[in-house]
């Protein structure tokens, strides 16, 4: 018999409960495929593009050349993939996204047609969406007692790595490869880690050795390297979160305990977009449904290429276009900036991300653009207007941030690269003027508030 693992957002060979129940089906062979939707793919943007066709090209090496790429309409490919093959089962990661999750039920039902069996192992989650109730029995709607009822529930232990696969390669589609190829020679690319499940667990290791101990204070200072970067692997399912918290389960320092608070968020947001799919693009909440929003302008350009006049926001906003990647205090920063300054309904900005980030992940992404909004689960309440100039204070204290990405203000010292309209030579390099007074807006922000909650 021949079996069928489909991956999707799980671009790894460790840890794969999917992959060991296709292995245990496959009385013969199995083949591992990718299916490039081109639906999907046009609407990813480069640098998501060459983010994906770089982890193929990896995954395609953990896979001994084994991985074999398809290109069309998975409701088409699979189901002609499997005909062709003679598969008894196609075998997938269980699915938890909206589209996801309709797709999934497509394919299955066009498989269930032919005979062939739809089988679902794990998720990309230590816990999959939809398994942590409250006591009711019903989805909880704050993150503090989900993180607590999430580890009260517990995950497995990670899943042992299979060395002997009976991998069968059954010839890649010509338009699949193409389309890796271009994606990969894209002009204008900004440089992208190095990707596969090797550079994941390399990088792991570095952090863990390097900035663990201090990752409770340093995650929130973009001009320090105190993150992980794991994102991008973990949108991708280069590495399992299940994984990790393995490794953090004997640390007892803080900063340990804070990625797993980290890890918890993830989860959460996953679980909310899993009970409410219509909050992938809408207000979770109705108390700010009658907000009035302006029309995206020439300032929403601005803040686009980071030429806003601010400088954290215009340090963030750049490092979002030359790296695919931006430090999470700043992406907070930058969707106040556009929500509360620019008067911009939060789904626009939630776009351009997701349009840019190798890691733009739809639950994080979004719900973390409503919680900066006020209008998701556990908001900033909508009078929390980020300070652009006092955050940059706070969080890059000594301006080396701003000056990485905002040359024009690499002269000025200290704190003044946050406030060049103070120094004498603020603008001697060109650097743009503020497009909006942040006094003025916050007080229309509060206006508009007040217009739809009396």
């Amino acid at each position: 018999m021949t079996s069928i693992l489909w991956l999707r957002r799980d671009l790894r060979r460790a840890d794969h409960p999917a992959l060991l129940a296709a292995r245990d089906a496959a009385d013969g062979e199995l083949i591992v495929a990718y299916v490039i939707d081109p639906k999907l793919w046009a609407n990813a943007g480069p640098v998501r593009r060459a983010w994906l066709a770089a982890t193929l090209k990896a995954t395609r090496d953990e896979f001994d050349d084994g991985l074999t790429l398809l290109w069309g309409d998975p409701r088409q490919v699979v189901l002609e993939l499997a005909t062709r093959v003679g598969a008894t089962s196609v075998h997938v990661t269980r699915e938890t996204t909206p589209f996801g999750h309709r797709r999934d039920e497509a394919v299955a039902a066009v498989l269930a047609a032919a005979g062939v069996e739809w089988v679902e192992t794990g998720t990309p989650y230590a816990v999959g969406p939809g398994l942590v109730h409250n006591l009711s029995g019903g989805p909880y709607k704050v993150f503090t007692p989900f993180a607590k009822a999430w580890r009260g529930h517990g995950w497995p232990d990670p899943a042992p790595r299979p060395r002997e696969l009976p991998l069968r390669h059954v010839g890649d589609d010509d338009k699949a490869t193409q389309a890796i190829r271009q994606a990969l020679a894209a002009p204008d690319l900004p440089e992208l880690p190095q990707a596969g499940e090797k550079a994941a667990h390399a990088r792991w290791r570095e952090f863990c050795d390097t900035a663990l101990t201090a990752y409770a204070t340093d995650r929130d200072l973009p001009g320090t390297d105190g993150t992980s970067r794991l994102s991008p692997y973990l949108k991708l399912g280069v590495v399992h979160p299940r994984t990790l918290l393995a490794d953090l389960a004997d640390q007892r320092g803080q900063g340990a305990q804070t990625y797993v608070t980290e890890i918890a968020w993830r989860e959460f947001y996953a679980d909310v977009l899993w009970h409410n799919p219509s909050s992938a693009w809408s207000d979770l909440r109705d108390p700010l449904s009658g907000m009035a929003y302006d029309e995206p302008d020439d300032a929403i350009e601005a803040w686009r290429t980071g030429t806003t006049g601010y400088p954290i926001v215009d340090a963030g906003m750049r490092q979002l276009l030359a790296q695919g990647w931006m430090h999470n205090r700043v992406r907070m920063i930058t969707a106040s900036f556009l929500t509360k300054d620019l008067h911009v309904w939060w789904p626009i900005g939630a776009k351009h991300f997701l349009d840019h980030l190798i890691d733009g992940d739809i639950a994080s992404n979004n719900h973390g653009w409503q919680w900066v909004a006020g209008t998701g689960t556990d908001a900033s309440p909508y009078f929390r207007v980020f300070n652009p100039v006092t955050q940059g204070e706070k969080f890059d204290p000594d301006g080396d941030y701003v000056r990485q990405w905002v040359p024009e203000l690499a002269h000025l010292s200290g704190k003044a690269a946050h406030q060049p309209w103070e120094h004498p030579e603020g603008y001697a390099h060109d650097y743009p003027t503020r497009i909006v007074d942040h006094a003025e807006e916050r007080r229309e922000a509060l206006r508009r508030l007040g217009e739809v909650t009396g």
